[in-house]
């Protein structure tokens, strides 16, 4: 009777770790148009085609579509407490790019993300932050306000961080020397576009994975 309650409970621990190993890491994509997949098919957008990649890679992942088109950092800073659910265990936060395209003050955009970041440490939720850079035709002054936010913040919470959205462009932020890769706009990629970002912040995303599943 002894060896047949210890076999049971062997058999217990092995089913309870094969249960671990099997939970599906669930990360929400905060973000704007670019997360939102605008002017593409839904299959072809940032998120389910970061979701196939990360899948193809073996991590047992699902991944939410938290993009809004327009949406600026105050309106993600309004949105994250709906988009933390229960069920989220990581968040990729891509935002800032229409705060730019506005010429919104730099440290009204460090606001909102700190609200942002401090919603999912509220929420134990691990973080990439993604980054982006403001072009020089705002001045060195703003250029060097708004760059510095991203880095700063991901220190000073501790996130994961990216640089740039478009590093797995062949030029990273030069849209214009990647034309082939956008739509007609210049703004949004195309479906490669889509595809080149996926792998350029894929492995930031694995590693996300990773952080949340410890």
């Amino acid at each position: 009777m002894q060896l047949i309650r210890k076999v049971l409970v062997s058999f217990i621990f092995v089913l309870c770790g094969l249960a671990a190993k099997a939970e599906t890491i669930v990360v929400a994509a905060l973000g704007d148009s670019l997360t939102q997949g605008y002017g593409l098919p839904v299959q072809h957008g940032f998120v389910p085609q970061m979701e196939r990649w990360l899948l193809a890679q073996g991590a047992n992942v699902r991944l939410i579509n938290a993009g809004v088109s327009g949406d600026t950092t105050a309106g993600g800073a309004v949105r994250v407490d709906w988009t933390l659910t229960p069920e989220v265990d990581a968040m990729i936060v891509a935002l800032g790019g229409n705060d730019l395209l506005r010429g919104l003050d730099p440290e009204y955009a460090r606001l909102n993300l700190g609200k942002i970041l401090k919603a999912a440490r509220a929420a134990d939720v691990e973080v990439l932050l993604v980054g982006l850079e403001a072009p020089s035709n705002y001045g060195a002054a703003y250029k060097r306000a708004f760059d510095g936010i991203y880095p700063e913040l991901a220190k000073a919470f501790g996130t994961l961080y990216a640089p740039n959205f478009f590093q797995g462009f062949p030029n990273g932020q030069d849209l214009q020397a990647a034309r082939h890769l956008m739509q007609s706009d210049g703004i949004h990629p195309n479906t490669s576009g889509v595809t080149q970002i996926v792998e350029g912040l894929g492995p930031h995303v694995l590693e996300l994975v990773a952080k949340a599943r410890d």
